[in-house]
């Protein structure tokens, strides 16, 4: 395949052979020669990122970038012929003409930025969960995958697993009546936040906004590229390189790191969409600088189609659905229960794709139905198989993996605003409370305006 062509076929994506594959399957697209690889770059060469790259590892890695040269130097040895870089910037600018998808996988601060300037260039792009910072940046990338026409994933990978889409399969049959109510929680933050020690750390209140002094970034870490869009802080280590999480200016706390998880099989199973209203029903010792250290935050969905409106509860740092929702009063560090009127589906774990039907006793013996839902050739090889032609991932951009994260980071908001809040993914707008729609975005540092990039 001539290389002006073998582009052209890529950037087209799912488009150049939505008439050829109709299910999902193993095979890549009639026609497309099947040693061709894609060339790949990765933002992120260390941590997660080194995951997603073994996850692509058997197409082409032409280029990576990572601020932190220790983190990474596992990867870069792993593709020692790979091209180098600091600054995803100069990397896309510089490659552009040499590959054809790009993998995000950063701080969630940066997810925004990088996909962005990837899918403006033509690239698919794969970003890790939560797809962005906050919800003004993932309607940008809904908005760039639809006018680009590139083929897009997000990193939860629960979505590609048969159990999760049998577990969906399950409810939607009506197996456990109308759900009207759904309990979801997470074991998470396992980084340190909202604690006193925490905040007055010397090094903190010295690195903030950067005055004072403060410790000395390593020598293998470029400080400034890593802090991004985010507003200048001098550098500490209850930062980076992995504390990050707990900070509204980095991370999206222990909702946006797993809720994306697990979320993802209650919101496939129930069509959740977007919630008419969401409230942070129990939120202590809430601070400007890190997220809670725990949080109950419900969210109302109205009805859809024969589906009745239902109210989801979240819980993190250790606060937990009632014992007596569960058989035996036995429930995981971490999980989703769905609450029907005929039964209930337990999900224990992070990521949705294990179900217990319960009362196991009423449940003996039940047969799930014949699937419906198509199922994955594999997380990474989903995304693949669309970048070369095949179907869209199923947590593509626009049709999933927006909708999903708008709607978890939705609990943030209604975190820091103390409010409920009533959202209007339209117009992105808080109609009851618009003094909390500045949540909803951020303020960007020069030159890192998402708009821009």
């Amino acid at each position: 395949m001539q290389e002006s062509s073998r582009r052209d076929f890529l950037r087209g994506g799912a488009v150049a052979g939505a008439g050829v594959i109709i299910a999902a399957s193993s095979d890549i697209v009639r026609g497309y020669p099947a040693n061709e690889k894609l060339n790949i770059a990765s933002v992120g060469a260390g941590g997660r990122a080194s995951g997603d790259i073994g996850g692509c590892s058997g197409e082409n890695i032409v280029a990576l970038c990572d601020v932190d040269d220790r983190n990474a130097a596992g990867t870069y040895r792993r593709f020692e012929k790979a091209r180098k870089y600091h600054d995803f910037r100069e990397m896309l600018d510089k490659e552009e003409k040499n590959i054809d998808a790009v993998i995000v996988a950063t701080p969630d601060h940066t997810h925004g930025v990088a996909s962005l300037k990837a899918m403006r260039m033509g690239k698919h792009c794969y970003c890790e969960k939560p797809l962005t910072h906050n919800v003004y940046e993932a309607k940008l990338m809904q908005a760039a995958a639809k006018k680009y026409n590139v083929q897009t994933q997000m990193g939860n990978q629960g979505t590609a697993d048969s159990g999760l889409r049998q577990g969906a399969e399950i409810v939607q049959s009506g197996a456990i009546g109308k759900v009207r109510e759904v309990h979801i929680w997470t074991n998470r933050p396992v980084w340190p936040q909202a604690t006193r020690a925490i905040l007055d750390h010397k090094g903190v209140q010295a690195a903030l906004r950067g005055k004072g002094e403060a410790a000395k970034a390593p020598s293998t870490m470029a400080w400034d590229l890593w802090l991004g869009p985010a507003q200048y802080r001098a550098y500490d280590p209850i930062y980076a390189p992995f504390k990050w999480r707990g900070w509204w200016d980095f991370g999206t706390g222990a909702l946006g790191d797993m809720a994306c998880h697990t979320m993802n099989l209650p919101y496939m199973a129930l069509k959740l969409g977007s919630p008419k209203a969401v409230e942070a029903i129990e939120v202590p010792e809430l601070n400007e600088e890190t997220y809670p250290p725990y949080s109950r935050v419900r969210y109302d969905f109205p009805a859809r189609g024969e589906m009745p409106p239902v109210s989801v509860i979240w819980y993190d740092g250790g606060a937990l659905p009632p014992e007596e929702l569960f058989e035996d009063g036995k429930r995981a560090n971490s999980g989703s229960l769905m609450v029907g009127d005929k039964g209930k589906l337990y999900s224990p774990g992070d990521y949705g794709t294990r179900w217990i039907l319960q009362p196991s006793k009423q449940f003996e013996g039940y047969q799930p139905p014949e699937a419906w839902i198509p199922r994955s050739p594999g997380h990474h090889a989903e995304w693949i198989r669309a970048c070369k032609g095949g179907p869209p991932a199923m947590s593509n951009f626009i049709d999933y993996a927006v909708p999903l994260t708008e709607m978890v980071l939705l609990g943030n908001v209604a975190m820091r605003s103390r409010h409920l809040i009533e959202y209007d993914p339209e117009n992105m707008k808080i109609p009851n409370h618009p003094n909390a729609e500045p949540y909803l975005a951020r303020e960007y540092r020069k030159g890192w305006d998402p708009k821009e990039i």
